[in-house]
This record gives structure tokens, sequence and C-alpha cells, in this order.
């Protein structure tokens, strides 16, 4: 037989491997490129617990860091706080004593005369009311800014306060004021200044100003307050307290009965030449004004 001898041919240009057999002769040609390879670069992401310390590795301030990032940021962190002036915090057993120091840090004052309040010119605090609070300002280790901040408050919502209850009170006091002028019809304001008259006499204006019901009224504006003390001062009308300076008054009926008894026939109104004739007319004339009024 035959013996088969293969020899590999290398050429310059193309790499050629060609195998020489007794039947074929076969030619691979490797495909040619003019690209650089790609060099493919793979990132991993490395375990931060993995690179701390066996020794370390059980420190809890160290369990909430998963990546290097934060540990660093942390560090950094950490460094701009050192020589700081620190200010620990007392514990559940701190004392007094040991509260006051932190508070002292902190810039409270050690005195009551270390706080200022920024009020108005008219504002609801007097200066022993300030001096108080202050007091127990210290006490409490409040800051300057703090205390201030609190005073400012309570006084504006006093002041609101008292708004709100004047509001209500001149509501209630012209709501009053209709009930009474339906009811006393033109001798309204007589009887009124009666009213207040005696109110005024017996129980003081400061009283009757000051003293505030359930409906937001004064006791001075109530309906029911002036038209008890109306009523008196009827049955007390001679007395000079309730009359004062203004004249006597009537209620519309009595008004008209009055007028009745003045025009009834035979009487001065109707003769002129009467001595009273021109004052029935007078009074008849002022009369018939309160009704239309």
């Amino acid at each position: 037989m035959d013996q088969t001898t293969e020899q590999p041919i290398v050429q310059s240009d193309v790499q050629q491997t060609t195998t020489l057999t007794a039947d074929r002769t076969e030619v691979t040609e490797a495909p040619q490129t003019n690209e650089a390879p790609v060099a493919t670069t793979q990132t991993t992401e490395v375990d931060f617990k993995s690179l701390i310390p066996e020794a370390y590795k059980e420190e809890k301030s160290l369990q909430n860091f998963n990546k290097m990032d934060d540990f660093v940021k942390s560090y950094l962190h950490s460094q701009k706080l050192v020589g700081l002036d620190k200010i620990p915090v007392p514990n559940k057993h701190a004392t007094e004593e040991d509260w006051k120091e932190v508070y002292k840090k902190l810039g409270s004052p050690e005195t009551p005369d270390g706080y200022q309040y920024d009020l108005p010119a008219e504002n609801n605090l007097n200066e022993e009311s300030l001096k108080s609070f202050s007091e127990q300002a210290v006490k409490l280790g409040l800051l300057p800014n703090q205390a201030n901040g609190i005073v400012k408050y309570y006084n504006d919502l006093m002041e609101q306060s008292q708004s709100d209850i004047q509001a209500k009170s001149e509501s209630a006091r012209l709501d009053a004021e209709e009930v009474l002028r339906k009811e006393f019809g033109p001798s309204f304001n007589n009887k009124l200044t009666g009213a207040k008259n005696l109110a005024t006499a017996t129980l003081g204006e400061e009283f009757l100003n000051s003293t505030l019901l359930q409906d937001g009224s004064k006791l001075g504006d109530n309906p029911t307050v002036v038209k008890a003390f109306a009523s008196l001062a009827e049955k007390l009308s001679e007395d000079t307290i309730v009359k004062g300076d203004t004249p006597s008054y009537m209620t519309t009926s009595e008004v008209q009965k009055q007028i009745q008894s003045l025009t009834q026939q035979g009487s001065p109104y109707w003769e002129k030449a009467h001595p009273n004739h021109k004052q029935n007319v007078d009074e008849v004339f002022k009369l018939r004004q309160l009704i239309s009024s």
C-alpha cells in the first residue's frame, strides 16, 4: 500500500492550512479583519462586609454599612466634627443640676434678667406677669428666643380672645337693643335711661359692663335685666336717682291715653281763650311726635 504524506504549507499574506491526502487537497482560509480586538471589562461588586477585618465584624456601628461609599462619607463627616464643642446628653439618672449645665451651654440665661421680650407698646401682659414667667423660664432652661416666642404667642392669643369677646358682646348688644325697641316703642330712650340710671346706682357701672352672661352679652345690655330695671324704675319714678335730668316716659298705649285725655271735648285744647290752651296744644304735639318717631 502507498503511504500518505501530510505536509502543512504556510503563506505569508493568507494563513492557509493545506492537507494533502491521496485522494484530495483541502484548503481552509481564516477570515481577515482590520479592527483591533475589543477588551471586555467586567465590574465585580465587592461586598463591603467582606472587607471588614475579622476582629471588627461584630461592631454594631458597622452593621448599617453595605457600601464602601457610605462608609467613607460617614468617616469624613465624623472628621469634620473633631474639635467641636460637644454637649453630652444626660441619661435617665441625671440630676437637675446636670440638666442646668446642658441648658447653660446651649445659651439659657442664669437669671430672669437675661430674657427680653419683643412686644408691642400696648400688650396684654403686665410687668409682674413677665417677671414671673422669666423666673419660670430660668428653671425650665428656656433659650431667650424660645421664651420670647412663647410670650408673643400668648399675647397674640389673648388679643384674639379679647377681640372675639368684644365682637360677640357688640352683636348681643345690638340684638338686645332691637328687642327692647320693639317692646318699648317711642319710650325706648326714656325707659333705657331710667333702667341704666337705677342699675348703675344699684350695682355700679363697672360691674354692669365687665360681667358677661352666657350668651355673650354684658349684664347691663341684657334685655331681661334692662326690662327688670325699667319696670322697677317706673315704680320709683319720683326718685331723683331714676329720673335724673330725663323727662317722664310712657309706653305707646300710655301716650295715646294721655292724648285722648288732653283732647277730650270741653278741654282747654279746644278753647283758644282758655289760659291753658297753648300748653295743652304743645303737649299733644309732643306726644304725637313720640308715637310717630
